[in-house]
């Protein structure tokens, strides 16, 4: 029988509390639907907000260091991965805090943390060397803008640019020689041929006053070459004997010396450090080396004495500051025929036969690149393997287990 909505007070009205029984289970409905959308939405916008949580937690503290120390903290950025998830390196469960103190040693403190966020991450594992496909292209996470240039640095999870842009190599119990070839930039001639013509195992060092050294650097990686950065050193018998623009000067302070390294370094990108090119006189002057050692071993690189200079202290000063380094065995074109190269290159083979390892330095003259690319094939099939300089050089942190 159906209500008459207009009927008298109190004649087939339905009462209150039949209306409030109507009405309470349709509010409850609502109030379900409402809570329900908002819950999905919150639900949406979860993965999101974990990924600023990953983000923000991946910033290490800042560090205030005692004293007058100045301050060097690195600041980390977490990126996504292709699939969307978050990126963690293997020190991103940690804080990391460098401090550069007053007499230029640089102090790393890790400490545990809590990961914050939830759900999936993407770990990265330490590897030596890029992929060849990316040889090419800087990582960015190891460079810094500068008013010099994009200069390289050690990535806030503890990669350095040495380990990104090495050249891999078998890890076998064998033979092993590295052979540098320096002056690449200044001659395009003779850079095309370098790069063209001797196997991927040469490692090439570029000239800081060389031309196009960023399309050089390019072709070179490409092609599989680790590659190295020469700076110019003074010499004795300077300035009658001159390397160049922008060279390096025993008398000089410290603070011009490192802007011309650092106007040196952001030439080019990619490379695994730093070699002199001449610099008799700077390489035997510990006061004028260290701090620019220092900075070379604080981002990361390697040095590589070529060698020539008896008196040099570069070997006493990176064994104290724990920078990655090595000396030339053999200068392979004092003579520059190609049967004298050859004849070095046999000289620099009984070395690594004896010693397990050697290293050679030439110039990149045509008579060089010829004997060393027909010496490399016969070499090998001699059982010697041929590695970046990277390979060779005494490094502290591999020692350390680090």
């Amino acid at each position: 029988m159906g209500t008459d909505l207009h009927a008298p007070l109190g004649q087939n009205r339905p009462s209150r509390r039949r209306r409030t029984t109507v009405f309470f289970p349709a509010l409850l409905l609502a109030l379900a639907g409402i809570v329900g959308i908002m819950g999905l939405s919150l639900y949406a916008m979860r993965g999101d907000e974990t990924l600023r949580q990953v983000s923000e937690d991946a910033s290490p503290p800042t560090v205030e260091p005692a004293g007058n120390a100045a301050e060097k903290t690195v600041a980390n950025s977490s990126d996504l991965a292709s699939n969307g998830l978050p990126r963690s390196g293997p020190h991103s469960g940690a804080s990391v805090e460098r401090t550069l103190t007053d007499d230029g040693t640089v102090v790393t403190k890790y400490t545990p943390r809590q990961r914050q966020g939830e759900g999936r991450v993407l770990i990265d594992t330490p590897r030596v060397g890029q992929d060849p496909r990316m040889a090419a292209l800087p990582n960015e996470a190891l460079l810094e803008e500068t008013p010099q240039g994009r200069l390289p640095v050690i990535s806030s999870d503890g990669l350095r640019p040495m380990d990104q842009y090495a050249r891999p190599w078998s890890g076998a119990r064998g033979t092993r020689v590295a052979i540098v070839l320096g002056g690449l930039g200044l001659s395009q001639t003779g850079s095309q041929k370098a790069i063209k013509e001797l196997p991927g195992g040469v490692t090439l060092a570029f000239a800081a006053t060389g031309n196009s050294l960023q399309r050089w650097m390019q072709e070179a990686r490409r092609s599989g070459h680790e590659i190295l950065i020469q700076v110019p050193l003074e010499p004795f018998g300077y300035p009658n004997n001159d390397p160049g623009p922008s060279t390096l000067l025993a008398d000089a302070s410290a603070k011009e010396n490192l802007a011309r390294l650092h106007e040196a370094m952001g030439r080019i990108t990619n490379y695994t450090g730093i070699m002199n090119y001449l610099g008799g006189r700077y390489l035997a002057d510990a006061d004028a080396l260290e701090p620019v050692l220092r900075d070379i071993a604080s981002r990361g690189l390697l040095f590589l004495d070529d060698g020539s200079s008896t008196p040099s202290v570069s070997g006493n000063i990176a064994k104290a500051i724990e920078l990655p380094h090595a000396f030339a065995d053999v200068t392979l074109d004092s003579q520059l025929q190609v049967e004298a190269v050859l004849r070095k290159l046999d000289d620099l083979e009984r070395i690594a036969r004896r010693n397990g390892t050697a290293i050679g330095v030439a110039s990149a003259f045509d008579e060089s690149i010829e004997a060393i690319g027909r010496w490399a094939g016969e070499a090998e099939r001699r059982g010697i393997e041929i590695v970046g300089i990277s390979a060779l050089v005494t490094d502290p942190a591999k020692a350390q287990g680090n």
